[in-house]
């Protein structure tokens, strides 16, 4: 699956670049920036888009390196993923 990332989100990406969320490493960056940086409806979109396995499974993956508070209310959500 390809989406075009919020520009106020990825300000860092190139303009009017696709995120390839089919890669596991394009998914990783996605949802860890969606869950530090988004909204509630930002989330939601990030469900919607990925589902929630597969929001789990990167979420495993991502968990390491988000900020404490972001991971803590995560693990609480998901419990140890």
């Amino acid at each position: 699956m390809k989406v075009i990332p919020d520009k106020r989100l990825f300000w860092f990406l190139k303009e009017d670049i696709e995120l390839d969320l089919s890669e596991p490493s394009v998914l990783d960056m996605y949802v860890q920036q969606m869950i530090t940086q988004g909204s509630a409806e930002d989330v939601k979109t990030l469900l919607k888009n990925i589902g929630f396995t597969k929001f789990k499974e990167a979420f495993a993956r991502v968990k390491p390196f988000l900020p404490l508070e972001v991971r803590r209310f995560w693990e609480g959500c998901l419990g140890d993923t």
